[in-house]
């Protein structure tokens, strides 16, 4: 595992974390005030492709410009070609940008707050997220499998972090039913993913650390004859056991195993 301390931080870390934030808060200013007022005239697809991955594409350029900071992927071949449930690690802000360059057009399960952040939240309203007041367990399960099971029906990708927060690198939280009962309800697989984006982009810290992002993508889950809690629990599983072994292995073809299992 990748470890930071600020002792082991170099000078060229600073100095790149500063100009990559620089240029975003400008660019992101600049480019949500203008989807703000373009987006609602134009139909829901263009409005993500536009909108989102034109905003995400350019946050994941500049970081390997501006912060050496790279990624790899593994298991593409499992990504279905129709649109189902993406069951995502969250350790950092990264997955939540570069999902969204993969997956269109694609909806988040959001916490509900986010949509008051300043030009970011107002623009990212414009593609729908599924914003929920995680106070309210209950009302927020109703919510993830009513308006998931609308996107789902249009052809939206669906994308759920079930920790539902970020948790440090190394760390684990239980996952919550809220994919898994979708998942179930709609009879459509479940797309597990498994990174290390916060041994670069860490949780609780301005700073991005150069390295390459490992990415892995495993088989997909199917609901059929399990209980929700037998997919939540086959997710869960695979996902964390597969980051831990990000963290311990080297080589490309264990990595792509791990994809295979």
């Amino acid at each position: 595992m990748e470890k930071h301390s600020v002792s082991a931080t170099s000078l060229s870390v600073y100095v790149r974390t500063t100009i990559f934030y620089i240029v975003l808060v400008v660019f992101t200013i600049v480019f949500t005030s203008t989807a703000t007022i373009i987006g609602p005239t134009l139909p829901y697809e263009k409005r993500f492709k536009w909108i989102i991955q034109g905003y995400t594409k350019f946050v994941i350029a500049w970081l390997k410009v501006s912060c050496n900071i790279h990624y790899e992927l593994y298991g593409t071949d499992n990504i279905p070609a129709k649109p189902c449930i993406i069951c995502s690690k969250h350790q950092s802000t990264w997955e939540t940008f570069f999902l969204q360059t993969l997956f269109a057009p694609q909806t988040q399960v959001i916490k509900k707050e986010l949509l008051n952040i300043p030009f970011f939240g107002w623009a990212f309203s414009l593609v729908e997220p599924i914003a929920i007041d995680r106070s309210n367990r209950k009302d927020a399960i109703k919510q993830v499998i009513s308006q998931g099971t609308e996107k789902l029906n249009r052809g939206v990708w669906v994308l759920i972090f079930p920790e539902g927060t970020r948790i440090p690198s190394g760390q684990k939280k239980k996952f919550s039913r809220g994919g898994a009962t979708l998942s179930k309800e709609t009879g459509l697989p479940m797309l597990p993913v498994a990174h290390n984006a916060g041994e670069h982009w860490p949780n609780h810290s301005l700073l991005k650390h150069p390295g390459t992002i490992k990415v892995v993508f495993g088989p997909v889950i199917h609901p059929g004859g399990k209980s929700i809690d037998q997919i939540n629990s086959e997710a869960e599983t695979w996902i964390n056991h597969t980051v831990d072994n990000i963290r311990l292995v080297n080589s490309d073809a264990d990595l792509l195993s791990y994809a295979l299992k």
